[in-house]
């Protein structure tokens, strides 16, 4: 939004507010800036100058929401470097450059060029805070938040809605919590829905099919790769296969 039209809209319903909440529900604590924003959602009410936002992976896809923003608050999981399931705030300038440095998976590479192309464009959030938790486990396709990751929602709703009171917007508790849309969107709208239906270990093999894995016909070999030159290697949860096939 350009300063002309900022000012106008700032003037008529104050400032333009997204709650976006990026993420994949399924891969674990990945899901946890979607989580937040669903929470959010169906406990909190907002005035019309407030959107929330469920980002997912979208990308690129998100650079007209953000560009008509004037305050961005964005919920991720972020490798911070901390503990599984500490919760951090970054503001302003550093949060495209740590989403650059820390990231955990491709969306946030994507999202840092969301937020790239929109200042690029001439419309850029005047204030922008991200609040991250360090993912526990990720490596879990279909599974849902650790305890750790679970338990920060609220604190991290506490922080936004406390960092929006700090620029005039206030949100308010809903007296009764909205229902998950399942109907619409099946159980994975709905954590607890999703937690108690997901497969057992034996329906769904978590990493693989293990007779493609503990077959003698494929050697199992790490995913390397180089961070200042010197060669890392990842997806070390195949480790007990390696050593069985290798």
């Amino acid at each position: 939004m350009n300063d002309v039209n900022r000012e106008h809209s700032e003037q008529q319903h104050g400032p333009r507010v997204l709650l976006l909440g990026i993420g994949n529900l399924l891969w674990a604590d990945e899901g946890f800036g979607v989580r937040a924003i669903e929470h959010m959602h169906r406990h909190y009410e907002f005035p019309p100058n407030v959107e929330l936002l469920d980002g997912g992976t979208q990308g690129i896809y998100l650079v007209q929401n953000i560009r008509e923003a004037d305050i961005l608050v964005v919920f991720d999981a972020v490798d911070y470097g901390l503990p599984g399931g500490s919760l951090k705030r970054i503001e302003g300038d550093q949060v495209p450059k740590y989403l650059g440095c820390k990231k955990v998976s491709l969306h946030q590479t994507g999202f840092q060029e969301v937020l790239a192309m929109a200042e690029m464009l001439g419309d850029y959030p005047e204030k922008l805070l991200l609040i991250g938790v360090q993912p526990v486990e990720i490596e879990d396709f279909g599974g849902s938040l650790r305890p750790l990751v679970k338990a920060q929602i609220q604190p991290a709703i506490d922080l936004a809605l406390e960092y929006m009171l700090n620029h005039g917007v206030k949100g308010r508790k809903r007296e009764k919590p909205l229902q998950a849309d399942i109907a619409t969107a099946g159980s994975i709208a709905d954590m607890q829905s999703y937690e108690e239906q997901r497969p057992t270990n034996g329906e769904a093999c978590r990493l693989g099919d293990e007779r493609v894995l503990l077959s003698q016909a494929f050697s199992i070999a790490y995913r390397a790769t180089s961070i200042g030159g010197i060669a890392v290697p990842i997806d070390k949860h195949l480790e007990k296969y390696r050593k069985v096939t290798g």
